[in-house]
């Protein structure tokens, strides 16, 4: 993947961290909606589409109630988290993370490394979920805005302890619908209908100008913008949202409950970011898809859970 996906973090030789067990009376639901499942269309053969993601076909899929979070995991939640458990996120453990390279000072732009391939990246030592930006920065004003560099392991055991998981990518993909059939984007199938900006994307030319008409140049607080018809915030732009299952692109023409391939080396993101623009990367469509190794994390990839019902 290239564009505005995180490149993937070069093997580290570090453990994989392990979260602490659900608590006892988590997973009430507060901040969840309860979607009823049944049948739809998962997938898409839209011309603007990305065959080799894996996108289509369309095919039919079945799934069960269950319930997802309103919005995305934020700093408030994450900090919670943390203060509880003590647990340490994997960016912080390797001791760096991917960040937007015009989003650093002169100083870091100039010592941190770039990837060849994606240049507008750089690998910032110090860069975690408390410095977003690198050594410097911090979360002033960003509590409500969602956690970012946290890897697929970090999320997950997010979601352990707080009594939930991560959504399927089936779960993920009927969510973001809002219970309507092969929209485009979780609105309907007019990027800005009316000339209004209803997800956070880039505007301007890729990688140099952002001329943020949708009113932020990074990330969005985790309610921003007018839900879907689920009652679901930001199912399209702001931050990838990582998914339980293993990446692949081979699909069963109809399933009940998919859970993606039985092991992999990549985990699914679903949903686009900031970043996202469609002179290159227009993922913020509904059924768009992206992956990335569970132990890489940037500055415009978090998360948001689901549970079981009861």
């Amino acid at each position: 993947m290239s564009g505005c996906c995180t490149p993937g973090r070069p093997s580290s030789g570090a453990s994989t961290p392990v979260g602490p067990p659900p608590q006892a009376g988590r997973g009430s639901g507060a901040g969840m909606v309860r979607l009823p499942g049944g049948r739809f269309r998962m997938g898409s053969d839209d011309a603007e589409g990305f065959p080799s993601d894996g996108e289509g076909p369309v095919r039919a899929v079945e799934l069960s109630p269950f319930l997802i979070d309103r919005c995305a995991v934020t700093n408030d939640d994450f900090s919670g988290f943390v203060a509880e458990t003590g647990y340490v996120t994997e960016a912080e453990r390797i001791g760096w993370s991917y960040v937007f390279v015009r989003f650093l000072n002169r100083d870091l732009r100039r010592i941190s490394p770039r990837p060849e391939v994606t240049p507008w990246w750089a690998a910032v030592r110090g860069a975690d979920w408390r410095h977003p930006e690198g050594p410097g920065s911090g979360l002033d004003d960003r509590g409500d805005h969602p956690v970012v560099h946290v890897s697929w392991h970090d999320a997950d055991a997010y979601a352990r302890w707080a009594g939930k998981r991560l959504p399927t990518e089936a779960e993920w993909e009927y969510a973001a619908r809002g219970g309507h059939d092969q929209r485009r984007y979780p609105w309907g199938d007019e990027l800005t209908p009316g000339g209004r900006h209803l997800a956070n994307i880039w505007q301007g030319r890729f990688p140099v100008t952002n001329t943020a008409e949708d009113g932020y140049a990074g990330t969005a607080p985790a309610h921003a913008f007018p839900p879907n018809d689920f009652g679901l915030h930001n199912m399209a732009g702001n931050v990838w949202e990582w998914c339980a299952d293993w990446w692949g692109t081979d699909h069963p023409a109809q399933a009940r409950n998919p859970a993606g391939p039985p092991s992999g080396t990549d985990r699914v993101t679903r949903g686009g970011s900031y970043l996202c623009h469609a002179s290159y990367c227009n993922r913020y469509r509904v059924a768009a898809r992206s992956h990335n190794s569970p132990d890489t994390s940037g500055g415009n990839t978090g998360f948001r859970c689901a549970r079981d019902l009861d």
